[in-house]
């Protein structure tokens, strides 16, 4: 890829998705970590929940409920595991 396509999509990132002191972005953190769909989306709910609204309660409550999917898929999988 060539340099200035990297800064063109590095653009297209809100700033509330990238770190303040590192420029870590919420992607890559999930990304490097092999996280899941449901936990992924939970950290980065909650990795914004203080930059994108006045309060961060909305945030938090999307990453509670990403995490309760997560604990339904679980409590699914052990399940279907222990009927086997």
């Amino acid at each position: 890829m060539l340099y200035i396509e990297i800064e063109e999509m590095q653009k297209k990132i809100p700033n509330y998705y990238i770190g303040k002191i590192h420029g870590y972005e919420a992607r890559k953190i999930i990304e490097d970590y092999e996280l899941n769909y449901n936990i992924g989306t939970a950290v980065s709910y909650l990795l914004r929940a203080n930059r994108k609204h006045k309060t961060s309660k909305e945030c938090i409550e999307k990453a509670r409920e990403h995490l309760r999917f997560e604990l339904e898929r679980l409590q699914l999988h052990d399940k279907n595991k222990t009927t086997k």
